[in-house]
């Protein structure tokens, strides 16, 4: 659980990070996509923030080696008010006191989730939930080239709820990965899912935040990345509770979850407004959306 929390907050932070970056390198000059990426990463806010991605992904694969999904999936959701409380702090954001309620609740929630969890689940997994896995990671792939077609007042939501569903591919998949030589993976439909999920729900994520609502999206995002994962963990791997505390991790779990989604606008990192000059954003600044995808989920 410890490494959960840790890959939450090294998610919730590199997204600041790479906020204040990538709005850097946005005012700096123009460009494409190409030079924009090659300003940030000149930046050391950026550069850490992709040291922090890769450390939450390590701290994740080894809490979900360790702990039920259903934990890990409400930790990782909870770097939403990691990024409130950062954001709050290096770019001046002013919570309200429903957000910070919202913290309070993230941080209630994972604390009877700790009590609760019991040790990840004694099954390994059949080969129906191997390649159900790269099935449904080719099938949330699918998505991305008709997610434009949606209707827009729908269209964010189902993008983000299709990416969590990609997240939640690369949890289950890391759960089904028994060995990691060459030989073993390579016949193990389980590591083609988690590369395939996470790369695809990369895409769905990007592709929503540019077309819709943040809030939207990054609200189907944590539904979809906790959710299912969870009943697959509970239904097929064999997660469970502490003996009698089932209750407590059900509760735990929901409030969780529901603080995480009331912290939805934080998926993307607000980043303070530039003015004319170039310089450091004033006290007063405004803040607006970074529009930059988020980099954490991708393994």
């Amino acid at each position: 659980m410890v490494c959960a929390l840790g890959a939450a907050v090294c998610y919730g932070t590199a997204t600041v990070l790479q906020a204040i970056a990538a709005r850097t390198a946005a005012a700096t000059g123009p460009g494409g996509d190409v030079a924009l990426l090659w300003r940030a990463l000149r930046q050391w806010r950026y550069v850490a923030g992709l040291m922090l991605d890769g450390l939450g992904f390590l701290l994740q694969v080894l809490a979900l080696r360790s702990v039920p999904i259903y934990a890990v999936g409400a930790a990782l959701a909870a770097s939403l008010a990691v990024t409130a409380v950062v954001a709050a702090r290096l770019l001046r954001v002013r919570l309200s006191r429903v957000e910070w309620a919202a913290v309070a609740v993230v941080c209630a929630g994972l604390a009877l989730l700790g009590l609760a969890s019991g040790a990840e689940g004694d099954r390994a997994g059949s080969a129906a939930l191997r390649w159900a896995m790269l099935g449904t990671a080719a099938g949330v792939l699918l998505l991305d080239g008709v997610g434009g077609r949606l209707p827009e007042r729908v269209r964010a939501l189902v993008l983000g709820l299709a990416s969590g569903f990609g997240f939640g591919v690369v949890e289950v998949a890391v759960r089904l990965i028994d060995g990691v030589t060459p030989g073993a993976l390579l016949v193990n439909p389980a590591a083609y899912a988690l590369l395939l999920g996470g790369g695809a729900a990369f895409l769905l994520l990007t592709s929503a935040l540019q077309r819709g609502s943040v809030t939207a999206a990054t609200a189907g995002m944590v539904l979809g990345e906790t959710v299912g994962p969870a009943l697959v963990g509970v239904v097929w791997l064999g997660d469970r509770t502490r003996p009698g505390l089932g209750w407590m991790a059900v509760l735990g779990f929901a409030v969780a979850v529901a603080g995480s989604l009331a912290l939805a606008r934080f998926g993307e990192a607000p980043v303070p407004q530039v003015h004319d000059g170039g310089g450091p954003p004033g006290p007063g600044s405004a803040p607006e959306p970074s529009r930059r995808p988020r980099f954490r989920q991708a393994p």
